[in-house]
């Protein structure tokens, strides 16, 4: 789809400029020499990521190069008392940019961790050559000496994890539209990278932590580390080490290594399906059967009349009942074992756009459906005063009230009829176009 007003002509140029770097650096062979940074020395290690930075982004890098000391005024050191998160990369501090008056979020590489100078080094190249607004921007970074260092834009709500899967007691939970908004915009993020990015650009690691939100809950994907280009030409996959986290990860990835575009859309339907459950995706303290959410979910996707049991307690039934359907539908089709039966992740924009534009009046939840008084009964309340304040009318005058009653109450069986009739005609037209737009 290409339906982003954000794609300004100079992303296009970044784009066309990022698919002739790469074809010019896989002839050169020189992504082979991500893997053999770590050996280098201090200096070697910083002129080599200079080095490429400049050859692989072709002049298009924008994020400013920040030295050490900037970032440890910034973060005043790195106190504990800033920092904000920890991740696979390492710890995530606040911090202030004097120079700019601009409030930023650092993330430091732990040494000693499990990324090293290979993410850091497309984390860089990726946010600085593709933007998009379900995109985290980096704002610059640091490489000296021995120091990794990633400055982002600031996301003043955290993850969907922490508003999702960490509840405090005074964290207030997410309702369903927002929900559903989070879910929109993070699949788009998804689709600028699958289908706008040339070549396309395999995330490898969405999971809610990694979906940050700004102070109105706009999401926005972070940490590239592991992203992967993805197949181009006549290629169908592209074939490398499985990473990532452990229950997000599509089975056919996990199994042979082959990673695709329809990878990233099982790990999107493992996410929308915590978003709906409330749960996580694997949790050790539920009964065994229940650990795995996946394995949880199976049998009850089979049968619609336990789709209600599925959805978040927390939500406490404020939901639309169909759009609960019409959202683990959704889910399932993400979550099919084979990869190829997957909707593509514009099909899925589509359908979440639907349930994120569709009012709550149209459907109202099961909490606050409300019999509306009829018309017959308005009627019969009228009658019932005027008798009283008529005691002296003939017994001619109250048998045809009694027809008149009795012709209103068949006007109403015939309308409540034709109302349950249209009502269950607009039931299976919702469903038959949420079907037809996966």
């Amino acid at each position: 789809m290409s339906c982003f007003p954000c794609c300004t002509s100079q992303q296009k140029l970044n784009r066309k400029s990022l698919k002739k770097s790469i074809k010019e650096y896989r002839e050169e062979k020189n992504l082979a020499s991500f893997a053999n940074i770590s050996f280098k020395t201090d200096g070697e290690n910083k002129r080599f990521i200079t080095e490429e930075i400049a050859k692989f982004g072709k002049g298009n890098i924008t994020s400013k190069v920040f030295s050490y000391r900037e970032l440890c005024v910034a973060t005043q050191n790195f106190h504990p008392s800033n920092m904000i998160g920890e991740g696979g990369f390492g710890r995530v501090y606040k911090g202030h940019l004097k120079a700019t008056n601009q409030v930023v979020a650092v993330k430091q590489l732990d040494r000693n961790g499990f990324q090293g100078n290979r993410e850091f080094l497309v984390e860089v190249l990726i946010l600085s050559l593709l933007h998009h607004p379900n995109l985290v921007n980096l704002v610059g970074y640091c490489a000296e000496g021995e120091q990794r260092i990633l400055v982002y834009e600031y996301m003043a709500n955290g993850s969907l994890e922490d508003h999702l899967l960490e509840l405090t007691p005074d964290t207030k939970p997410l309702d369903w539209q927002t929900r559903m908004k989070i879910a929109e915009g993070a699949a788009k993020g998804l689709e600028y990278l699958h289908e706008e990015a040339d070549p396309p650009v395999i995330y490898r690691d969405f999971k809610a932590s990694n979906i940050l939100l700004d102070e109105n809950f706009n999401p926005k994907l972070s940490d590239f580390g592991l992203a992967k280009l993805g197949p181009t030409g006549d290629r169908t996959h592209v074939s490398t080490r499985v990473m990532g986290t452990y229950g997000y990860c599509a089975p056919e990835y996990a199994s042979t290594g082959q990673l695709t575009t329809k990878s990233d859309v099982y790990s999107f339907g493992v996410v929308f399906l915590e978003m709906i459950t409330g749960r996580r995706v694997i949790d050790y303290s539920k009964p065994s059967q229940e650990q795995n959410l996946v394995i949880w979910a199976q049998p009850l996707l089979r049968d619609r009349r336990k789709f209600v049991q599925m959805a978040d307690p927390v939500l406490e039934e404020n939901y639309p009942v169909k759009g609960l359907y019409q959202a683990l539908a959704v889910a399932a089709m993400c979550l099919q074992e084979e990869a190829d039966t997957r909707p593509l992740i514009s099909d899925v924009v589509t359908a979440i756009e639907f349930l994120a534009r569709k009012k709550v009046e149209v459907d109202e939840p099961l909490s606050t459906k409300v019999t509306p008084p009829q018309s017959g009964d308005i009627s019969r309340e009228h009658n019932k005063s005027n008798d009283c304040d008529n005691n002296d009318h003939n017994n001619k005058d109250n048998h045809n009230d009694n027809e008149y009653n009795n012709n209103n109450n068949d006007d109403e069986k015939k309308e409540k009829e034709k109302d349950k009739k249209d009502e269950d005609d607009d039931d299976d037209d919702d469903d038959d176009g949420i079907n037809k737009k996966l």
